[in-house]
């Protein structure tokens, strides 16, 4: 089973997943404080992250991402980036 670690300021949480569920609720239901100004529906990028490990685990950029303005690599939206991979992922959570 995959796992994500999530690093904000001087935190770092681990959790394993199931594929298919966007890093947003994976790291909420971890109990990361993830923003998410629209709910997790794309139309914010207050949940705006770094992937720093394990990008290729990731479903491909979506077009609520590149509308947004979400566009290059190691950037994603927590929201719309969902785990397909068998690998580990490490997503920094940005300090707005």
């Amino acid at each position: 089973m995959p796992k994500v670690t999530y690093i904000y300021g001087d935190e770092r949480i681990e959790a394993e997943v199931e594929k298919g569920k966007p890093l947003l609720r994976i790291g909420l239901d971890a109990g990361v404080p993830i923003e998410h100004a629209c709910g997790g529906n794309g139309f914010c990028t207050t949940c705006m992250c770094r992937i720093t490990q394990g990008m290729n685990q990731l479903n491909a950029r979506n077009d609520r991402e590149e509308n947004m303005g979400v566009m290059d690599d190691p950037y994603r939206l927590t929201c719309q980036a969902e785990v397909e991979g068998d690998g580990d992922v490490v997503v920094e959570l940005l300090d707005e």
